[in-house]
């Protein structure tokens, strides 16, 4: 499970620029296409945040979707599951963004 060691580079990273302080809140953002499982991070959480400024912080996830263009008729629409095909005509959809995977914000006490 990667999210494991995904989830310890988050908490480190954020208690280098917590510098101290304990962290109540934690929102990350996490694209469709990022290859992470946001549940999977929800599990790994609590355990990698014990011991650390960030234990007994609430952890959000927002869930990004995928921007995607149909090659064939030009039709733009936000993906919230992982498709090939426009829904308007049939044609191939190329994909922009949704590999995002960010610490977005912290709320420190």
């Amino acid at each position: 499970m990667h999210e494991m060691s995904i989830m310890r580079n988050v908490v480190d990273i954020v208690q280098e620029h917590a510098a101290g302080r304990p962290v109540r809140r934690l929102r990350l953002e996490v694209g469709l296409l990022s290859g992470v499982m946001p549940d999977a991070l929800r599990f790994c959480f609590d355990m990698v945040a014990r011991g650390t400024v960030l234990e007994g912080a609430v952890l959000e996830i927002v869930e990004l979707p995928v921007r995607a263009c149909c090659s064939a008729c030009g039709e733009e629409e936000m993906l919230h599951e992982i498709r090939w095909q426009c829904s308007r005509c049939g044609g191939r959809l190329q994909w922009q963004g949704g590999d995002e995977l960010a610490v977005k914000e912290m709320e420190l006490a």
